[in-house]
């Protein structure tokens, strides 16, 4: 693990709806971004599906521990503007795989 990086990563991808990534990504930035950014911090990135399953749409988070992970997902969900964004994009997501996956120390990289 390089010394910038969290140990814990929420990967998620979403797969939406079919001509609908647009609308998507104007609910995502106008309604979930804004409430992300305060209870998450600040994003690893946000990724387009190119080659692969299509329609996905991607985004990293990156974690202390799972304590911290726990925490700021409890800021997220209990957040008074988070409803306003699972109702907007409800009917735009048609599947959600999130992973929790961790660092591993790579000696020749430390």
């Amino acid at each position: 693990m390089l010394p910038s990086q969290k140990s814990l990563i929420d990967h998620r991808i979403y797969t939406i709806a079919l001509r609908k990534m647009p609308e998507f990504l104007e609910v995502f930035n106008t309604l979930a971004l804004p409430v992300l950014m305060e209870t998450l911090g600040h994003p690893l990135g946000f990724y387009t599906s190119l080659v692969g399953p299509q329609n996905q749409f991607v985004h990293l988070w990156g974690y202390d521990d799972l304590a911290d992970y726990e925490n700021r997902c409890r800021a997220r969900d209990t957040h008074s503007d988070f409803g306003a964004y699972l109702k907007a994009s409800g009917h735009l997501i048609t599947a959600q795989e999130t992973r929790l996956i961790k660092a591993v120390v790579m000696p020749r990289l430390a």
